[in-house]
Formats: structure tokens, C-alpha cells, sequence
């Protein structure tokens, strides 16, 4: 771990010696045709990037974030979907360097939990009038996470929404492709385990969020990803009409509860228990399996943000 600037003094540094490396998912239907575009407008605001990198086989990703930072750039500008995004914010993890968001994805949560502007325009116009700030990374048990770990139906879903679906639907892909898994899925109880309470619950769907947003929509209205703190919330019951209509209650209203009047569990550290044992879906890839451990970093990784970001 490198010895880290105050955020002021690294925001000044990317507003006067405008060193950056931009490394973008071109493997995407919108990297490809952002690409160009993206280097254009960094050059009109003064950046000459010290490396400018296309992904084309996204198992390269990782190799050429790398190559990325071996430049040694303030900003680490990194275009793509979540996916992309959750390897670029492990690769800048308690670094000295701040990552630069162009969210070219589908659902685009982390962006969204940032405050980003969802045009490109506007965000790369953030790299120019924005702030450096930090926000809290997950880790589900040694695998860092920038937004989300979920359990049950969305591990299916996934593994099998159709790519085509998202790019003409965009965000309802994953409740319709959802809705087509659920029929045959079992529910499962869960055991989360916060400071010695232990909870239970049945159901097809859990989600524990840094992150505020999942499949594009907020969590809670008064959820943060730089307040400390995990999120536990499951989606319906162990009935399948009660997750089918919250289901489609989220698709057309986008609409969730304060964490005080929801069905939340809030913590700094939890244990989940699941019977059966089941796969965990960290941030669009399916590595563990429960038991799993959860905990928050507070403040680390370094992000520009908007200059209204609450920074805390």
C-alpha cells in the first residue's frame, strides 16, 4: 500500500498535471462505439493520457489494468459495465491513484451510487470539475466488491440473460429473464449473524449492497456507499407471487423504502448462512460459496466524484 495525498492535494494534482491512463471495455456494444469519442473529449479538456487501452478479450482485463497503472497516473479512467468497474476498483484499492468512472454498461449501479452523470459527456466532465473522494469497499470473505454480493435467483439469472435482451430492453433484461427462472426455483433460508443477533429468513432472492443501487434502481432512499455500512435485504419471501410482484413492483416504479421502515439488516460485518449451501454472485462473478463472511472497509478507494458527492 502506497503512502496516499490528502484528497485535496490529489484532486489538485489531476486538475494541473492531468495524468491520466484510460482503459475501456471495447469487447461492449457501447465501448466500441464510445471509444474514439471518449480519448476526443479528455483531449479537448487538456489530458494527454499516458496510455490509452482497449479491452478486446475481456480475460485480458485484469493484465491491462495493470499496464494501465504501471504509468503511474493521478486517474485511472476506466469505461464498461459493473463488471469492469469492480475489477478496476480491486486493481485501485488503498492505491495512490483515483478511478475515473465511464459508465457504459447496462444497469451502471456503481456509477449511479457515485452520483455520476449517465452520459458520457457529463462524465467525463466530472475528471475536470469534480473531487476526489473515498468510499467504502466490501469484501466478502478475502474478495473485494464494489456494489453487491446477491444469492438465489439472480446467480441464474446471471448466467442466463440474454445479451441481445440487454441491449434492447436495457435494464428490465434481468426481472423479465427473472421471471422465466423463478417457476422452478426452491427457496432457501439464510442465517445472517450481526454483532451476535442472529437473523433468519426464507426466501428466493438476498442481496447484501455496498453499493446504492442494484439492476438500476435504489436499494433504499437513504442508503450510501461511503457511510460504513452493509445492507442485507431479501427480495419477497418464500413464496414465489410475493417475489414475483416485488419483482415487477421494482422493474415500473424503481421504488424502495428507508432502511428504517424496511426489511433491512445493517451492519459494519455479517455472517451468512445459507441451507442448502449455495453460490454467491460478488459483483457479476460467481466465486464463493456460503458460509460466507462480509465486512466494510471504510475509505478504500479513491473515486472522482461530483463536487456535491458527500464525502464522509
Amino acid at each position: 500500500m502506497s503512502e496516499l495525498r490528502t484528497k485535496a492535494e490529489h484532486t489538485e494534482a489531476i486538475r494541473k498535471d492531468r495524468r491520466v491512463a484510460v482503459v475501456i471495455n471495447t469487447r461492449s456494444r457501447r465501448g466500441r462505439r464510445h471509444y474514439v469519442e471518449v480519448i476526443e473529449r479528455l483531449h479537448q479538456l487538456g489530458f494527454e493520457p499516458l496510455a490509452e487501452i482497449g479491452v478486446y478479450n475481456p480475460k485480458r482485463l485484469r493484465e491491462l489494468l495493470d499496464t494501465a497503472l504501471a504509468t503511474r497516473p493521478d486517474l485511472l479512467v476506466v469505461g464498461g459495465g459493473d463488471g469492469t468497474l469492480s475489477s478496476a476498483v480491486r486493481h485501485v484499492a488503498h492505491r495512490d491513484v483515483a478511478l475515473g468512472v465511464l459508465p457504459l454498461g447496462t444497469t451502471n449501479n456503481f456509477a449511479r451510487s457515485l452520483g455520476l452523470p449517465l452520459d458520457l459527456a457529463g462524465a467525463i466532465r466530472v475528471f475536470e470539475t469534480g473531487k476526489v473522494a473515498d468510499i467504502d469497499l466490501g469484501m466478502a470473505d478475502d474478495r473485494p466488491f464494489a456494489n453487491l454480493a446477491s444469492f438465489g435467483v439472480s446467480v441464474e439469472v446471471a448466467g442466463k440473460v440474454k445479451p441481445w435482451l440487454k441491449r434492447i430492453v436495457g435494464r428490465p433484461a434481468y426481472p423479465l429473464t427473472a421471471l422465466t427462472i423463478l417457476p422452478g426455483h426452491r427457496p432457501f433460508r439464510a442465517y445472517i449473524t450481526v454483532d451476535g443477533t442472529r437473523h433468519e429468513l426464507l426466501t428466493h432472492q438476498l442481496n447484501i449492497a455496498n453499493g446504492r443501487f442494484h439492476g438500476g434502481w435504489q436499494v433504499a432512499k437513504d442508503i450510501s456507499i461511503d457511510n460504513g455500512m452493509l445492507v442485507a435485504y431479501q427480495l419477497g419471501s418464500g413464496k414465489k407471487l410475493r417475489l414475483l410482484g416485488e419483482t415487477l413492483a421494482r422493474a415500473t416504479t424503481g421504488r424502495w423504502r428507508s432502511l428504517a421502515g424496511g426489511p433491512f439488516v445493517v451492519g459494519r460485518e455479517m455472517l451468512l448462512e445459507t441451507d442448502p449451501p449455495m453460490a454467491a454472485d460478488v459483483d457479476g462473478e460467481v466465486r464463493l460459496r456460503t458460509p460466507i463472511r462480509l465486512r466494510v472497509v471504510p475509505n478504500g478507494v479513491r473515486v472522482m466524484v461530483p463536487s456535491s458527492f458527500e464525502d464522509r
